[in-house]
């Protein structure tokens, strides 16, 4: 199960190989989702991308937006669309509004 962690400020999620988590810091009104990790042996089955989510659930529930420096997260808002109104770039700008 994912759980979050406030104070270690991540998303984790044990295995057997070790931890998998998404690691952020709060930006004001924002998660700065910094970087994600899985344990080798248990990449490429999805689970970075369940940790992503369980990241942009948390947001979109406490009426946050999300800046995705980590660069594995914006391929995980492109295949759950439901969470691209989320995204704040660094500059505080959210994108439905550059348009």
């Amino acid at each position: 199960m994912i759980r979050h962690d406030p104070d270690r400020q991540r998303f984790e999620l044990d295995l057997e190989a070790g931890t998998a988590f998404v690691q952020y810091e709060l930006r004001d009104d924002a998660l700065d989702l910094l970087s994600t990790w899985v344990p080798p042996d248990h990449r490429n089955r999805g689970i970075g991308g369940r940790v992503v989510v369980a990241a942009l659930e948390h947001a979109r529930a406490e009426g946050m937006l999300v800046i995705p420096t980590c660069p594995f997260v914006p391929g995980v808002i492109a295949r759950n669309p439901e969470f691209a109104s989320l995204i704040r770039d660094a500059s505080g700008a959210d994108r439905e509004t550059e348009s």
